[in-house]
């Protein structure tokens, strides 16, 4: 019994002493690193914590947090999330809204219009939104028109769309072999199209309608992937020996000023992904379109490869818009399995694309029949909200689209417009439609290289 009270005694006593040296260093913190740690009330003491307050300034409701856990977080700038709701405009979330977005990007433009003889390249990532070059056409248009540049830049081999692009004519041979992102089996060599050909004396011809007057010769630039030795096509007629590479490569085919080739595949076990018009100084825009994909499907494209295409084909600015094929069940209102699936995906284009800025674009809006009437998904701000999330996560820009086509219900009024601006499948802008979603995007860019060009002057 005595030995039992003696260890109650030394248990309770060895608690006071440390529930006194707890309070003593939580008044009056330790200068030993050792001692520091000796703190039971560690979980109960509140700490100070910062304000929340909007960019100018004043205490508001809205999460404005610090981007990192930071010694000194008055040098960092703050982190206002709720900027995603705000239409045309292309936001990186900084509470200081006077700072550009885009910053590399920007400052390539500025450089290419002082005169710079530098090639900057877009690589616009889609879904059926942008099929057909749909709104990349204008968006394409509206950059070499004002900081120059001229071609179409990447077109695949086939797509389903090919014949209803007017910025490529084209033409080719029906024994393609092809693999795509809907193809079962490996797809880790698909090019960022979601396509891969091969065939033996197969054939394609391609004229890109989008140059006129090119004051610098057009170059044609054939993209291929992985074979085993070096092999040939046939480029208007004349042979061309396509050297091995590990994962991707890019050969020069043409340089005129007549965008026109035809090229033909001599052996089938040379992977193509498609021809390039390009101008070597200027901005130039590829459209990787896809139907019926969501953007999760880059996950299955080997980071090597991807590596390669950076070395290659690198690109100045990334633009991912996706979602509305996310929004295929008019119900739905929790897409926290989507940003699962899709954050890592983002990550892994950053690692393998360091260089480039990522955009992210948000869906646009989409309506199903409620009742007796189309209205928007009951899920969209839902959906636009964890698109935003996911690009204030993964350190990526943000652009609204749904809020600048006009928010609740836009396509269903742009659908009943005189004239049209969508189909009546309340999913697709029209020609025109996709020609005014370009303008705003533009503008919205313009509006950040503006912030850019006055930012850097004062």
């Amino acid at each position: 019994m005595n030995s039992n009270r003696r260890i109650v005694v030394f248990v309770l006593s060895t608690c006071i002493l440390y529930l006194l040296f707890s309070l003593i260093f939580s008044l009056f913190p330790a200068k030993w690193p050792s001692l520091q740690r000796i703190n039971l009330l560690s979980d109960i003491v509140l700490q100070d914590t910062l304000k929340v307050q909007s960019s100018a300034g004043t205490e508001t409701g809205q999460a404005v947090v610090p981007d990192t856990l930071i010694a000194e977080p008055a040098k960092q700038p703050l982190k206002n999330l709720s900027l995603y709701t705000l239409p045309h405009i292309v936001t990186s979330f900084s509470a200081d809204t006077a700072q550009p977005a885009l910053q590399q990007f920007l400052q390539k433009l500025a450089a290419l219009k002082n005169g710079d003889q530098k090639q900057i390249r877009i690589g616009y990532f889609g879904d059926s939104m942008i099929e057909g070059d749909l709104l990349t056409q204008t968006f394409r248009r509206l950059f070499q028109d004002y900081f120059g540049g001229s071609g179409a830049g990447f077109v695949p081999i086939s797509c389903p769309t090919s014949k209803i692009r007017q910025t490529v004519t084209d033409n080719y041979s029906g024994g393609w072999q092809e693999v795509n992102f809907k193809s079962k089996g490996k797809k880790d060599k698909l090019f960022l199209s979601g396509y891969l050909f091969t065939g033996e004396n197969e054939w394609v011809e391609m004229r890109d309608r989008t140059v006129k007057e090119s004051p610098a010769p057009v170059e044609m630039y054939l993209y291929y992937g992985h074979a085993d030795g070096s092999m040939q096509v046939l480029v208007n007629g004349v042979p061309l020996t396509v050297p091995e590479q590990p994962n991707f490569g890019k050969l020069l085919l043409k340089r005129n000023k007549e965008p026109y080739v035809k090229l033909v595949s001599s052996d089938a076990r040379l992977p193509l992904y498609g021809i390039s018009f390009e101008t070597p100084s200027g901005v130039i825009v590829d459209n990787f379109s896809f139907r019926g994909i969501s953007g999760v499907e880059f996950g299955a494209i080997d980071t090597a490869f991807l590596n390669a295409v950076a070395q290659e084909n690198n690109f100045d600015l990334i633009i991912f818009q996706y979602g509305v094929n996310v929004l295929f069940r008019p119900n739905d209102t929790n897409f926290n399995w989507y940003a699962r699936m899709l954050k890592p995906v983002v990550q892994k284009m950053k690692r393998c694309f360091p260089t480039s800025d990522m955009l992210i674009v948000s869906t646009a809006d989409r309506a199903f029949r409620y009742g007796d009437t189309y209205k928007s998904a009951i899920g969209i701000d839902s959906l636009v909200h964890t698109q935003a999330v996911l690009a204030y996560e993964t350190g990526c820009c943000f652009y609204n689209q749904f809020a600048t086509m006009g928010g609740h219900n836009s396509i269903v009024d742009w659908a009943n417009a005189t004239p049209a601006l969508a189909n009546k499948d309340y999913v697709h802008p029209n020609h025109r439609g996709a020609e005014l979603l370009a303008g705003h995007f533009f503008n919205a860019i313009m509006r950040d290289y503006n912030k850019y060009i006055h930012y850097n002057r004062n």
